[in-house]
């Protein structure tokens, strides 16, 4: 019988930033909220595809909302849940990591 992994708390927090593009996603959320356009130019190499799909996966683990405004076109704009804005003392220690190790 295979054993069960114990959980890692470290684990199942790369698991909601991990890959290629959420943590810059995240990044950039952090200070304001963002329409779709603005993110895309603020992620560059991103195709609206993943931008796309990243945004979803976030939404659904409750760290990003999205807001539709009903003007024509419609904008559709991304900001941090209240669960998401706890993610801000881990970006900046990300960026200050960053800076330091460039």
């Amino acid at each position: 019988m295979a054993t069960k992994a114990p959980w890692c708390a470290v684990a199942a927090t790369v698991e909601v930033i991990g890959g290629r593009w959420k943590p810059t996603i995240l990044f950039h959320l952090k200070d304001q909220p963002r329409r779709f356009s603005e993110l895309r130019r603020l992620v560059p190499g991103i195709t609206q595809r993943m931008l796309t799909l990243q945004l979803r996966a976030l939404e659904q683990d409750g760290v990003v909302a999205r807001t539709v405004d009903n003007s024509v076109p419609p904008h559709v704009e991304y900001s941090f849940t209240r669960k998401g804005l706890t993610w801000g003392p881990i970006l900046d220690a990300m960026e200050d990591w960053g800076i330091a190790n460039r």
